[in-house]
């Protein structure tokens, strides 16, 4: 039966694209967990999971948010996978591929275009706050923030937005360094950048918690996370939890399902998958501790909002002992974290332009970024001479954040659980989880539970909700 269905997909994609056994695959099962939990592991886990904690009353907050990667996260990054490794393609033709697998119409390839395009949009305007991260590597090593009070903080970060040269520089210095890695390929690009980058981001962020353990705040800030109150939860903070549990896996951006397609047959997609979404959520949980005891520590408001990254930590960096080493390690291993999740953005687009047209992956790769750098300037004008000129009030990187986060990533999402849970055929999932218990739950969530709960972000996101 294995042999049958191999044979049938290979024909099937080989209509859409080059033959399926020609493809790369990673070289081990944890080169892919490396890569799959870069892709997961960008500014959502160091930037936005704490600030979000903090907004939400912590502790309930982390077991809510736990219990929605359980139930809506995991079960789509299966599914986003599986698309990927069953259809050995990039992310249209694999759909198309499928598709055909399961005799139905050959349109469900534009949840695959939605990918591609998802991917650019997104590393558009993500390589200018990746930007801002990669320029305060330099501002605290050379000892800015030493001594600088909380106005002084926000009127450095307001001059560095505000300057569109500054900003559009560091944005691309950002897509240089992920352009250069994608242009490599599977094993000489991606491979090692993500086995380099990925041990040394948990390294920094484990000397990072180790330093936090020493600020006499630490028991503090464990409390703040894994005590919970309940009385602190609202109706917005469970759509909150719902919504960045989806969002923090990397899901529905084509990374995924283009990592996907590089997976041989002989790993087992359950227990990677599920090893991926534990490391994914480890190190969301290990930012809390490395950040939390040292908000707590110098008085500083642990719920201060899409701030505390850029502006409210570098004040306890500023104050603190050893501020000036411990914030340059901070903002290296954000980073790394940025241009991990850079990669997986990028790589779509690029390896269905050399699938499609049969581009050599400099041309694909020097064609996609050339694209990507131009439509970033508008993110880039956003925060300075554009930011007058809005859109229902929002400016364009508003714009753009808004219809990927709140329209094309949760439809997209919706389309792939419907797809793999009610359109591939039984038989066809079974043979990707061939763990009778595995795949029973796995069709459960997949058919009920998540389209549910992504179908609630979503009308959260378009203010039909809360």
């Amino acid at each position: 039966m294995q042999k049958n269905a191999t044979a049938s997909i290979n024909t099937a994609a080989n209509a859409g694209g080059i033959p399926a056994a020609g493809r790369l695959n990673w070289s081990t099962r944890m080169a892919f967990i490396l890569a799959a939990t870069g892709s997961a592991v960008g500014l959502g886990n160091i930037w936005k999971f704490p600030y979000i904690t903090g907004e939400n009353g912590g502790g309930a907050f982390v077991l809510l948010y736990l219990f929605c990667i359980a139930l809506i996260g995991i079960p789509l990054l299966i599914a986003e996978v599986m698309i990927g490794r069953r259809g050995k393609h990039s992310p249209p033709d694999a759909m198309r591929a499928l598709a055909k697998e399961a005799g139905v119409s050959r349109h469900w390839s534009l949840v695959g275009w939605v990918g591609v395009i998802t991917g650019f949009l997104l590393l558009s305007f993500y390589l200018v706050v990746a930007g801002w991260a990669v320029s305060y590597i330099f501002t605290a090593g050379t000892g800015a923030f030493n001594g600088a009070s909380g106005d002084d903080i926000g009127a450095m970060f307001g001059r560095l937005v505000g300057d569109p040269v500054a900003t559009t520089v560091w944005g691309s210095v950002v897509l240089l360094i992920t352009s250069a890695i994608v242009i490599k390929g599977v094993k000489q690009g991606l491979e090692r950048a993500v086995t380099t980058m990925m041990p040394g981001l948990l390294v920094l962020l484990l000397v990072l918690v180790g330093y936090a353990m020493t600020t006499g705040h630490f028991a503090e800030g464990v409390n703040f996370m894994f005590n919970p109150d309940f009385s602190k939860l609202t109706g917005t903070s469970v759509l909150v939890a719902l919504g960045h549990a989806f969002f923090s896996l990397s899901l529905a951006g084509g990374g995924m399902m283009t990592y996907g397609s590089y997976l041989g047959k002989d790993v087992s997609l359950g227990k990677t998958v599920l090893t991926i979404g534990v490391l994914d959520t480890l190190v969301a949980l290990i930012a809390g501790l490395a950040i939390f005891p040292i908000v707590f520590a110098n008085n500083l408001e642990p719920g201060a909002g899409p701030g505390l990254i850029f502006v409210t930590l570098p004040i306890a960096f500023g104050q603190m002992p050893m501020g000036q080493v411990v914030g340059l390690l901070f903002f290296i291993m954000l980073s790394f974290a940025a241009l991990t999740s850079a990669i997986s953005l990028m790589e779509p687009a690029v390896s269905f332009l050399t699938e499609k047209k049969g581009y050599s992956r400099l041309k694909a790769g020097s064609m996609t970024a050339a694209g990507i750098w131009v439509l970033s300037l508008g993110s880039v004008f956003s925060f300075n001479i554009w930011q007058d000129h809005t859109l229902y009030g929002k400016t364009f990187f508003d714009v753009l954040d808004y219809l990927t986060s709140s329209w094309i990533m949760p439809l997209s999402g919706l389309a792939m659980a419907v797809f793999t849970g009610w359109v591939m055929k039984k038989t066809s999932t079974q043979e990707e989880l061939p763990n009778g218990m595995t795949h029973t739950l796995w069709r459960f969530l997949i058919r009920y539970i998540t389209p549910v709960g992504i179908l609630a972000v979503f009308l959260n996101a378009i203010g039909v909700m809360g």
